[in-house]
């Protein structure tokens, strides 16, 4: 191992390499002064050029950090992630058609990794069939030139899968908080782990270059071993910046490594509004014990309001980056975690995951359909791209999307207990014709998945024959609020009800106690069986 600058690491990649970026979101592990060193290497001397940039997650500040600093004509030629959004470059390159760009599920990437240290020929998943990722859709592609064949459908023991071929490697641009003289990695103060040692290990097998940033350097044989996450064996090069941030928005916070803990009352609580509203109730779909993750947007509340409602400890709150326990961080820190009871390497917890881990997972929507198909990834011009969403919608028990009913400049109040709409959103959300589908409801059906869709007047269900109105707010005229602000007309349930009057008063719900008095469900029909003989035939 050798410790060299970033600037000199800069001068290792070469014309058409790909480089594997580590990292998450905004600035979470992320190794930023490289990936400003390779900019301004460009900007200085026109190279490298027909760079292909790889990374699970999306990561940038939405402005000018992460991934944008590739963001120049000529500097990068393909782009394969799971979100373009935290890099509005990107986004603006994939838009103009002036790059190759793939989205594919932040769980593929994830899990190819791993697969690709391996030595193995790809990733075999149904996550993503039938969704935009399938070939018989979009094929994950966000660019009129980018080619086919990424993904392909295949046929095994007479089911169908979608088969994801290994991304190309040459360069790995990883971080750690420590590294010693060997070039053992540690990430103590990191806020998750990533896939930093599947990146290592494939780009290794690949015959490429691994270059690692850390905070700081330590003496060999002063680290602990059990503390390694990235071996020496991997490394190349090391690169060492300290000023280096756990996140763009936060220099250091210790609860987010999981150093400390802090007081439940040192979590904000949301203020009183359309977010909240939507929130409290979706929180509803809640039971003990229940194994839960919360997506970005709107549905990242759902922690704060399980902490004021005194929910915390009753539920398993995680999120894809390896968060479980504790509360994942909301706002510009999403991503993270606090009071956390483990922080494990994403592809485990994607694995969790997919294969049925989740009892509720908690999402926010864009756009929907009459169907029930969901569209988070594209509009027009403006690629987001999917993150977890797929593997997370397509793999839990029980889903709950949330958003608004309408978006755009959208004003609502309550008064009394009775919703008012006093301003409505100039675009609809609940449309005839979706862009690109991200979650299948013929999918979700055939699955036997219940799914809710909850807005701050009114949720949805999928029924037999599509979308199903089955509550309203207090207030609300089923016409008048809601189907006359849809692009379709929903199927209107008999058993239509008022949604729970508690969630539109701005003093806390009492939840708590409701959600402790449902019955615990047990994955293991053994396990149940000896808490109900233990108990007296009493499930609790």
């Amino acid at each position: 191992m050798e410790r060299i600058s970033a600037d000199e690491a800069a001068k290792l990649v070469e014309d058409g390499d790909a480089i594997l970026i580590g990292g998450s979101g905004g600035g979470h592990a992320v190794p930023e002064a490289l990936l400003a060193a390779v900019e301004r290497r460009f900007l200085a001397e026109n190279k490298p050029q027909g760079l292909t940039s790889v990374s699970v997650v999306g990561v940038g500040d939405r402005a000018a950090l992460g991934a944008s600093h590739l963001a120049h004509e000529g500097l990068l030629r393909r782009a394969i992630t799971s979100a373009l959004v935290d890099s509005p470059g990107l986004v603006r390159l994939a838009a103009e058609d002036k790059i190759e760009a793939y989205t594919l599920p932040q769980g593929v990437l994830s899990q190819l990794m791993r697969d690709m240290a391996a030595g193995r020929p790809g990733l075999l998943t149904k996550t993503g069939l039938h969704t935009f990722v399938d070939p018989r859709q979009q094929g994950a592609r966000q660019s009129p030139r980018t080619p086919e064949g990424f993904v392909e459908v295949v046929h095994l023991a007479g089911e169908e899968w979608l088969f994801f071929k290994p991304v190309p490697v040459n360069v790995a641009f990883l971080r750690g908080t420590t590294a010693d003289e060997d070039g053992n990695v540690t990430m103590e103060e990191e806020a998750v782990l990533g896939e930093m040692l599947a990146m290592a290990q494939a780009t290794r097998r690949a015959g490429g270059i691994v270059v690692v940033q850390v905070k700081r350097m330590a003496r060999r044989g002063t680290l602990p071993a059990k503390q390694v996450k990235i071996p020496g064996i991997l490394v190349d090069f090391v690169v060492v910046d300290t000023e280096q941030r756990q996140t763009y928005a936060t220099y250091y916070d210790p609860s987010y490594s999981g150093e400390l803990r802090i007081p439940v009352e040192g979590i904000k609580p949301l203020p009183f509004g359309p977010r909240k509203v939507i929130v409290r109730r979706a929180a509803m779909e809640l039971f003990p014990g229940a194994i839960c993750n919360l997506g970005a947007g709107i549905s990242t509340g759902l922690s704060t309001v399980a902490a004021e409602e005194g929910l915390l400890d009753a539920v398993y709150l995680t999120n894809e980056q390896g968060i479980i326990g504790g509360a994942p961080i909301t706002g510009r820190d999403s991503g993270g975690g606090q009071n956390f009871a483990a922080m494990i390497e994403q592809p485990a917890q994607f694995d969790f995951y997919d294969g049925g881990g989740l009892d509720v997972a908690f999402l926010s929507f864009a756009e929907v359909d009459a169907q029930g198909n969901v569209n988070v990834s594209r509009f027009g011009d403006k690629i987001i791209g999917v993150g977890g969403f797929i593997n997370i919608s397509s793999n839990a028990r029980c889903m709950v999307f949330s958003g608004t009913l309408t978006a755009g400049e959208l004003d609502v109040g309550w008064e009394q207990g009775l919703t008012i709409i006093r301003q409505e959103g100039r675009h609809q959300k609940f449309v005839p014709k979706l862009e690109q589908i991200c979650y299948s409801a013929s999918m979700a059906r055939a699955k036997g998945q219940t799914a809710f869709f909850v807005t701050e007047r009114a949720v949805f269900t999928i029924g037999e024959q599509g979308l199903e109105l089955i509550e309203i707010a207090p207030g609300i005229d089923v016409e008048r609020d809601v189907i006359a602000h849809m692009g379709f007309r929903p199927a209107v349930s008999k058993a239509l009800k008022e949604m729970d009057a508690r969630i539109f008063n701005p003093s806390l719900m009492g939840l708590g106690a409701d959600v402790h008095g449902k019955a615990r469900r047990y994955r293991s029909q053994r396990v149940a069986k000896w808490h109900n003989s233990r108990d007296g035939g009493v499930q609790r």
